[in-house]
């Protein structure tokens, strides 16, 4: 006896590894549809278990580690990499693998904090601009020349007026990549404003302020989420790039950029000082990357079509 397509459905769940099955029952009517789109990414999974691993072992450095990373031990400079210094050690007899964990805390937290900084920034600036007619032309024509300038040069510039210090990089990089959040911000805006339920809302007499953070900004999260994603990518590279050109995190602070700005001297020599921390740079942006297109694909409601 044949069996109804409903009846092949069911039977297919129910012989479905866990998470297939779980991911099954969530269907395109669904709000968290956009959640099984993403997990069922292989790419997705493995950039998501990557960055978690990053995030674990910069958070146990402390356990992972048995080395200080700023202890000096002249005695062992420029180890190759061994059962003892896994990643060897550089010209002062640091622990290579040690510097790179603890510069995974200093990139991580840059990431994180520059893209909570140019989310709140950007998005004020872009609810506001859209919002109010009369404001769009000042507060848009200050963000183009912002972004007039190259990045990096903006940041150079903005980091050799402040000094060199953390807190500094993280004021750099939420100036130099607010201005995207912004525009992204002000186009979503001029379209959800002229929405029957905004339209609505402001014939009840509910006030702009509540407008905005409930109706405008709430729908304009997905976009939101996907480029703050990327910014944390752009982010950490940004502040390995900072600190790599001497402009960045203070010299001697373990941090990806200026491990490798130290190797990149002794290429030849003792490769793995730069290598190292270079490709857990690498990786670690590449997989934010993937994550972000990931959501993006997820977020799309196009993609609830297909």
């Amino acid at each position: 006896m044949a069996l109804t397509k409903s009846q092949r459905e069911t039977t297919a769940t129910l012989a479905a590894p866990p998470r297939r099955a779980l991911l099954g029952s969530i269907t395109p009517a669904s709000r968290y549809y956009w959640l099984r789109l993403l997990l069922e990414s292989p790419v997705v999974l493995a950039s998501l278990f990557f960055v978690a691993l990053i995030v674990l072992l910069a958070a146990l450095a402390p356990l992972v580690t048995s080395y200080d990373p700023n202890f000096v031990d002249p005695a062992v400079r420029l180890q190759r990499p061994s059962s003892e210094h896994w990643f060897g050690t550089d010209t002062l007899g640091r622990d290579v693998f040690s510097r790179a964990i603890y510069g995974a805390r200093i990139s991580l937290l840059v990431g994180v904090v520059v893209m909570l900084g140019t989310a709140v920034l950007g998005s004020i600036i872009g609810l506001v601009a859209g919002y109010y007619h009369r404001l769009d032309t000042l507060l848009m024509r200050t963000m183009d020349g912002f972004e007039a300038f190259p990045g990096i040069l903006l940041a150079i510039a903005i980091m050799a007026s402040l000094g060199a210090a953390t807190r500094n990089v993280v004021v750099a990089l939420v100036v130099v990549f607010a201005p995207n959040v912004s525009r992204l911000m002000r186009g979503t805006t001029l379209v959800n404003k002229h929405q029957l339920y905004v339209e609505s809302a402001r014939a009840i007499g509910m006030r702009d302020s509540a407008i905005l953070r409930r109706y405008v900004f709430m729908n304009s999260l997905s976009p939101l989420i996907v480029q703050c994603t990327f910014a944390v990518a752009f982010a950490i590279l940004a502040e390995a790039s900072l600190s790599f050109l001497g402009a960045g995190v203070p010299p001697g602070t373990p941090t990806w950029g200026n491990m490798v700005s130290e190797g990149q001297t002794y290429l030849q020599r003792a490769w793995w000082i730069a290598v190292f921390p270079g490709t857990m740079l690498f990786l670690t942006v590449l997989a934010i990357n993937l994550v972000g297109d990931g959501l993006r694909d997820a977020l799309d409601p196009r993609s609830r079509m297909r």
